[in-house]
């Protein structure tokens, strides 16, 4: 049995101790935005937030996680997750969209713990997430964006 808190929401599962986070969100919760990738933690497509840090849920067992999980759907409401999406949005960055939902969450991560990064912080910090169609330069230019508009309402 675990008990999560996910976008808010508690959820008492009955689910095996060892079941990956990214199952849970996906198979038993019902959220689809959290992707599965690889499995082994190196593409960034399952990326969610435990207690604001960026995680890896395909290698996150269920029974590790002990903060609130938020996901890609609860990013419209997070004041930082809206301004990376806005930005997304302004410059164009998705192409086939797949991996975005982790970009995302990866991104409004790195802004959490730095409002401020600078394009080597940003490119260091993304680096773990994969990007098939290759946006790489509208994924940086997004992030500097959110983070150039991180004071502003």
């Amino acid at each position: 049995m675990a008990s999560l808190t996910i976008n808010g929401r508690q959820y008492d599962l009955d689910v095996p101790d060892n079941m990956p986070l990214l199952w849970v969100i996906r198979d038993v919760v019902g959220m689809k935005g959290t992707k599965f990738g690889c499995g082994m933690a190196q593409c960034g497509a399952c990326t969610v937030h435990i207690d604001g840090a960026a995680t890896r849920s395909c290698v996150t067992p269920v029974s590790a996680v002990t903060g609130e999980v938020k996901t890609i759907e609860a990013m419209a409401e997070d004041p930082i997750g809206k301004k990376v999406q806005q930005a997304w949005l302004d410059l164009g960055v998705a192409q086939c969209g797949y991996c975005q939902g982790g970009q995302i969450m990866n991104a409004t991560g790195l802004l959490n713990n730095n409002p401020k990064p600078s394009s080597q912080e940003i490119i260091d910090a993304m680096a773990g997430n994969i990007c098939r169609c290759g946006t790489y330069n509208r994924i940086l230019a997004a992030v500097e964006r959110a983070a150039s508009e991180e004071g502003q309402v």
